[in-house]
């Protein structure tokens, strides 16, 4: 061996006895006691990665947060990569991963709404003093809107919502420190069947009613869908049909948009007409599964629906539907329905670009029937009473009736149903006792923050479907607030757009970007308005979906209506 070469210089050839293999697998690996831990909590359901987020919520909810050493224990369990479990736990704002090193978050959190109308009814006021008075082992953070817009300031202490939210309240909850929701008094099956309950869906499932004559009945009435886009549900129905089985249905109960709660009041008070609407649509497109996105804000609601489906499978009336009630995770783009498929699918919440359209490749890429709450609310309704009696309602000209959440600076705020195509200053004044004492009304929201703030000498339009968009704006998911000559319209319109800028999925650079320029625009004394237009005209032609495309409006509506609030001269 020449001098200065050792045994340790010699090459290696392949099966040399010299080749050591490893005697751990690469990367970090996970504790057995971990995944002890996380097997017990999965028990026997299947480690499919449609479940994923339903896992994640389980550590969550065990633990009061997600640590490292679970999520890699939850990777090796479903066989997934740790990234891939790491993307989705940290997407979702009510996951709180906790990385290796990090302390964890304080064992009770207490939540602060910070939407729209809860900031008008002094929720910063609320946080900040909270905030200087919890101890060690309470943690308090800001909220985007929770749905109790009717009962503002809202706090959530756990997973119990405060309405009329004050510090001797919430006090008052963090010491009682309930861990169930409270459940409100509702309908139950019982209730529901002695007044006639699930006959419109035997007479579909025996054939007295037939598919096609279900689908006359919608689509004369004009049925919308109610969830913001109001498309026809009866072309909608029909796209379904024309798309080759086998078929899948969901129902989307995300609404996350600042000042909509219908949702959560059709569902905890009458969900079986919700859930025998659901059950008429899976009949109709043949699917055999129907995949319910509950918001993760809504507790009462998900332990209503928990129940109330067990007991549809008990009576037989499911007749081998099988439905998966699924949770959301604090993400308010998951109400774009490809992004609700994306997270039922247990993935991050990422809209989708189109087409292809869901009605044509939706969950697990099979064709897929989306309806909102309300849109199913209503189908027993229509069969019942007959097309007519549906188009017999209205105003100024429309037809139909429209659940409108209100809230704001009016005396009686909530759940208004009232005839399509009333107005705004009809709404204050017929149906919430008219206007707070000592507020005039200056300014309203139409349907949530995507349309934008409209003002009072507008308050004689009709709000409805197609009413509003020659004014920049639209009805969307008919979220009504009413701002008064005591607001600042320039605050109220920052506020929409850090909404937007908080609830950016981020997949796309125009939403991403634009809503966090926008927000430090509009901070500025003086807002810029050429840049601003530009800015607005990029997010709108470049966004992949909605929320980037819309969120403008609450800038542009300002501009145009409210220019001297904002510093704009002309």
């Amino acid at each position: 061996m020449p001098e200065g070469h050792t045994a340790a210089h010699q090459p290696r050839h392949p099966g040399s006895s010299r080749r050591r293999g490893r005697t751990a697998p690469k990367g970090r690996q996970s504790e057995p006691a971990a995944i002890a831990e996380v097997r017990a909590l999965l028990g026997n359901a299947e480690r499919r990665r449609d479940l994923l987020i339903e896992f994640l919520h389980l550590i969550q909810d065990k633990y009061g947060h997600i640590s490292a050493r679970h999520l890699m224990a939850l990777a090796e369990e479903m066989r997934l990569a740790q990234a891939e479990v790491y993307e989705v736990a940290t997407f979702y704002a009510h996951f709180d991963v906790v990385k290796e090193g990090e302390t964890p978050p304080a064992p009770l959190t207490i939540r602060v709404c910070d939407s729209l109308s809860c900031a008008m009814a002094g929720a910063e006021a609320l946080l900040a003093e909270l905030q200087t008075r919890v101890g060690a082992d309470v943690r308090v953070v800001r909220a985007p809107c929770v749905g109790r817009c009717q009962s503002a300031p809202a706090a959530e202490v756990g997973h119990n919502f405060i309405d009329s939210a004050d510090v001797a309240k919430v006090a008052k909850a963090v010491v009682e420190h309930r861990h169930d929701a409270e459940i409100p008094a509702y309908t139950d099956l019982a209730a529901y069947r002695a007044a006639g309950g699930y006959q419109v869906l035997q007479r579909l499932r025996s054939g007295e009613l037939s598919r096609d004559k279900l689908v006359e009945i919608v689509d004369k009435a004009g049925l919308r869908g109610c969830g913001g886009a109001g498309f026809p549900t009866a072309r909608k129905w029909k796209s379904v049909l024309g798309e080759p089985g086998p078929r899948l249905m969901a129902v989307n109960a995300d609404e996350g948009e600042p000042g909509t709660f219908k949702d959560r009041y059709f569902l905890e008070t009458d969900p079986h007409r919700v859930l025998e609407g659901m059950l008429i649509g899976a009949h109709l497109v043949d699917s055999p599964d129907v995949y319910f996105y509950l918001r993760d804000e809504y507790p009462a609601c998900r332990e209503i629906l928990a129940r109330e489906i067990a007991a549809l499978d008990a009576a037989g009336l499911l007749a081998g539907v099988e439905v998966h009630l699924r949770r959301g995770a604090g993400a308010y783009i998951c109400g774009e329905e490809s992004a609700m498929i994306e997270s039922i699918e247990g993935k991050r919440g990422l809209p989708r670009h189109r087409p292809p359209l869901p009605f044509q490749v939706g969950i697990f890429d099979r064709p897929t029937l989306i309806n909102n709450v309300e849109t199913l609310y209503w189908i027993r309704d229509l069969v019942e009473r007959g097309p007519e009696w549906w188009t017999g309602q209205g105003r100024n000209g429309r037809k139909g009736l429209h659940t409108y959440s209100v809230s704001g600076r009016v005396r009686d705020p909530g759940v208004k149903l009232a005839p399509a195509g009333v107005t705004v200053r009809e709404l204050i004044d017929e149906f919430c006792g008219g206007m707070l004492p000592g507020h005039t009304f200056r300014a309203y929201v139409p349907g949530g923050p995507s349309s934008g703030i409209l003002p009072a000498s507008l308050g004689d339009v009709p709000l409805d479907f197609g009413t509003l968009e020659a004014h920049g704006s639209f009805i969307g998911s008919a979220a009504v607030v009413i701002l008064s000559d005591k607001d600042d319209i320039k605050e109220a319109a920052l506020n929409l757009m850090r909404f937007f800028m908080d609830e950016s999925c981020g997949q796309c650079t125009p939403c991403r970007v634009g809503t966090e320029k926008a927000v430090k625009l509009m901070a500025a004394r003086g807002w810029n308005e050429q840049l601003l237009n530009e800015l607005s005209v990029a997010m709108r032609d470049a966004s992949i979906c909605g929320l980037g495309q819309a969120a403008p409006n609450s800038v542009t509506s300002v501009m145009k209506f409210f220019p001297s609030d904002v510093g704009i001269v002309r």
